[in-house]
C-alpha cells in the first residue's frame, strides 16, 4: 500500500523533494494543492510537470480512506464511518459547537486499553493508523462540507476517538503538527485536544515537545480500587505515577489539563467520590478542569447506565463547593449511534451476519 502524503509535515515534503532533485517551490505548491485548494489527485495539480504528479502519484496516494457509512444526527453532529486500505474499520465524528466545527479523530484500529465501559476497546487493537491515515479524516470531513458548499471549515480537533494516542505517540505527534501547519489547515495548537487514558511516561514526553496543544486525562474514578476495576491502565499507572506525571506536565509547560470523567450510575457517581475527586486535584485546581460526561449505553456492557440528572447534579455541586473547575459536557449524536467505537462494531457485527447467511 502506499503510504498516504498527508502523513508528511511540510518540512517532510520539502527534505523528499529536494530528494527528487526538484526545485523547492514545488513542496509549497503541493502543500498549497492538498490542503488550501484540498484537490484529491495528483494530475489536479496544474501547476506541476506532468513527470512530477506522475512521480507523486508512484510513490503516494492522497486519500487513503474510503467512505462506508454516514450518520447525521438531528443536532447537527455527523459520524462517518472509513475504511482503510487493508479492508479495516475507523470512526470520525464531527460535533457542531457554538464555536465551531469540531472533529474527533481515531488513532488506532481497535484498542488495548481495556475499559470496561467503553466500546472502542470490544475489538483489541490491530494496528496503528499513521499520521497520513489520522489527517485524512480532518481532510474527508472537510471535504464533505466543502461538497455541500456550505463554506464552513473545521476549526477544531479533538484526538478522543478509537484507540489510546500516546500508544501511537509518533504518528499522532506528526498528525498535530500537519494540521497546526499555518500554511495548510492552520488549526490553532489551542483549538486541539489529545486524550489519554494514563500513560504517564508518555505524559511526560508530550511536555517536553513544546507543543501548545491541549492535554485531557480521561480519569473516570478518583482512587486505585475503583479506577483499576475499570480501566485496566490503572494497573501500570496508578494514580500516583499519574499526578506525578500531570505535575510535571503543568510544571514544565503552565497549561492547564482537563479531566475526563464519565458518570456511570451507582458505579463512580457518589457524592464521596466527588470529594475524592475534589481531593485529589486539589494541589493542581488552578490549571485544572473536569468535564462530566453522559455515559453511552453499550449493550455489551450492560452492567452499566446512565448516571440519572439527580446524581449527576448532585456530584456536580460538591465539586463547585470545594471550588473545582467543572462543567456537565453537553451531549452530541444521541440518536445516532452516539459512543465511540460503537457505529464500527455494529457494522462489523453485521457484516459477519450477511457473510453467516451467505455461507
Amino acid at each position: 500500500m502506499k503510504p498516504s502524503i498527508y502523513g508528511l509535515t511540510r518540512a517532510q515534503l520539502s527534505e523528499w523533494v529536494s530528494k527528487q532533485g526538484e526545485k523547492p517551490f514545488r513542496a509549497e505548491q503541493i502543500w498549497d494543492w492538498l490542503y488550501r485548494k484540498r484537490v484529491q489527485s495528483f494530475d489536479a495539480m496544474t501547476n506541476l510537470p506532468q513527470h512530477f504528479t506522475d512521480l507523486l502519484a508512484e510513490q503516494f496516494c492522497i486519500n487513503p480512506l474510503q467512505q462506508r457509512i454516514v450518520q447525521e444526527s438531528a443536532d447537527g453532529t455527523v459520524k462517518y464511518l472509513f475504511e482503510l486500505p487493508d479492508g479495516m474499520l475507523i470512526e470520525t465524528v464531527m460535533m457542531r459547537q457554538h464555536y465551531g466545527l469540531s472533529v474527533c479523530v481515531t488513532t488506532q484500529v481497535g484498542c488495548n486499553i481495556g475499559c470496561t465501559f467503553c466500546a472502542s476497546g470490544l475489538i483489541k487493537k490491530q494496528r496503528d493508523l499513521t499520521s497520513g491515515e489520522i489527517a485524512a479524516q480532518v481532510m474527508l470531513v472537510q471535504k464533505y462540507f466543502d461538497e455541500k458548499g456550505q463554506n464552513e471549515r473545521v476549526s477544531h480537533v479533538v484526538v478522543m476517538g478509537i484507540g489510546e494516542p500516546f500508544d501511537n505517540y509518533d504518528n499522532v505527534l506528526n498528525f498535530l503538527r500537519i494540521i497546526n501547519d499555518d500554511r495548510g489547515l492552520a488549526i490553532g495548537a489551542r483549538h486541539i485536544t489529545v486524550s489519554t487514558s494514563g500513560l504517564a511516561h508518555k505524559i511526560r514526553d508530550f511536555a517536553n515537545e513544546g507543543v501548545q496543544v491541549n492535554l485531557a486525562v480521561s480519569l473516570h474514578a478518583p482512587n486505585n480500587e475503583l479506577r483499576s476495576s475499570i480501566m485496566r491502565i490503572n494497573r501500570s499507572f496508578p494514580l500516583e505515577k499519574l499526578f506525578e506525571a500531570i505535575a510535571y506536565y503543568i510544571d514544565t509547560t503552565n497549561r492547564r489539563v482537563t479531566f475526563e470523567y464519565i458518570m456511570l450510575n451507582r458505579v463512580n457517581d457518589w457524592p464521596e467520590n466527588a470529594q475524592e475527586l475534589a481531593d485529589l486535584t486539589k494541589k493542581i485546581r488552578k490549571l485544572s478542569y473536569v468535564n462530566l460526561i453522559p455515559y453511552n449505553a453499550v449493550s455489551e456492557h450492560d452492567q452499566y447506565s446512565r448516571s440519572p440528572k439527580e446524581r449527576v447534579d448532585a456530584f456536580y455541586d460538591v465539586l463547585k463547593k470545594n471550588g473545582v473547575n467543572c462543567v456537565v459536557r453537553q451531549e452530541h449524536g444521541a440518536d445516532i449511534d452516539a459512543a465511540c467505537g460503537q457505529l464500527r462494531s455494529n457494522t462489523m457485527k453485521r457484516d459477519q451476519a450477511q457473510l453467516t447467511r451467505k455461507a
